[in-house]
């Protein structure tokens, strides 16, 4: 008996997933690959890290057994269709992926259910209402510069500032605690002569290479289970954005948390978690895996599907 294969794609600004998985759900190939955002690595590179992981997680396997697709790229566009096409026609698959954007796949991670939010904070924070498994509406999402509050860059951000003013006042001790996890996290054991230099090579280094901001999210919540005031400050008014963003457009059903922020036990999310007493709360699994399951909807009754959604999204 030919048994049907769906794939599903997660392709990221940092990194491309793919999972290839029975109709009941039983997960037969998985692979990893670069970037797959066209919008910001082009369309060429993002293609290629499509067709890199497809080509290896669909290793051993007959092509001609998919019977459905589902690529969620961030920053998809329609330009990538013919070039997704021709590489699934080259692995023997019948039709190219549906595409979508990523927020559709993250929620689907966390929840089967065709209604609900996603919260979602790494890098950037956004938050979306979901309706029919599609995108709906959305809050924040704005930008390093202008928003994405309670994201990792902000957070990040929140720590540069409170090193910055700790490194630029002589009588405010700037040892321990956070200020010097991060003063030490960019610059090792260096110190300058006095606590101005310090401060003055750290602020050049901010400003050269800002993105590196999101780096030291991991640090806040490490000087915040330590007790340090302003850390558990930072990642309060973290989690106080990021539950105001997503009671801006939640209506009903499931709140779906995700990213490395709100998908890994700390501060931040333990403050979510308290701020959302009462909600529908779940945390997204494997979005390639979710990928696959929008894919295989189709090709299920209903029951069925809803049954074999913990299966899909269960951790690569």
């Amino acid at each position: 008996m030919t048994i049907s294969l769906v794939v599903g794609i997660d392709a990221g600004a940092t990194a491309t997933r793919v999972a290839v998985h029975t109709l009941d759900g039983v997960r037969v190939g998985y692979a990893r690959a670069g970037a797959g955002n066209p919008t910001a690595h082009g369309l060429g590179k993002a293609v290629a890290a499509i067709t890199g992981a497809l080509r290896e997680a669909l290793s051993g396997h007959d092509g001609s057994r998919v019977v459905a697709s589902l690529a969620g790229v961030a920053g998809h566009v329609e330009q990538m269709a013919p070039g997704l096409a021709k590489a699934w026609a080259d692995l023997g698959i019948p039709s190219g992926p549906r595409l979508t954007g990523d927020v559709e796949i993250a929620y689907t991670a966390g929840s089967p259910e065709p209604d609900g939010s996603l919260l979602l904070s790494g890098t950037g924070a956004v938050a979306s209402a979901i309706r029919s498994y599609r995108l709906h509406r959305i809050a924040d999402g704005l930008g390093w510069l202008l928003g994405d509050k309670g994201s990792g860059f902000w957070i990040g951000r929140a720590a540069a500032q409170h090193t910055a003013a700790a490194f630029d006042v002589p009588s405010t001790p700037a040892s321990g605690g956070l200020a010097d996890l991060v003063v030490t996290h960019f610059l090792g054991d260096w110190r300058g002569a006095t606590a101005r230099e310090t401060d003055d090579r750290f602020v050049r280094l901010i400003q050269g290479d800002h993105m590196r901001l999101a780096e030291l999210a991991p640090l806040v919540s490490r000087a915040a289970a330590d007790g340090d005031p302003a850390a558990l400050a930072i990642t309060r008014r973290a989690a106080e954005h990021l539950a105001a963003t997503v009671r801006r457009i939640h209506v009903s059903g499931p709140v779906v948390l995700a990213g490395s922020v709100l998908t890994n036990d700390g501060p931040v999310r333990e403050h979510v978690l308290d701020l959302l007493a009462g909600e529908q709360v779940r945390t997204a699994g494997d979005a390639a895996g979710a990928a696959a399951w929008l894919a295989a909807r189709d090709h299920l009754p209903e029951d069925r599907a809803k049954e074999a959604h913990a299966a899909f999204t269960s951790p690569a």
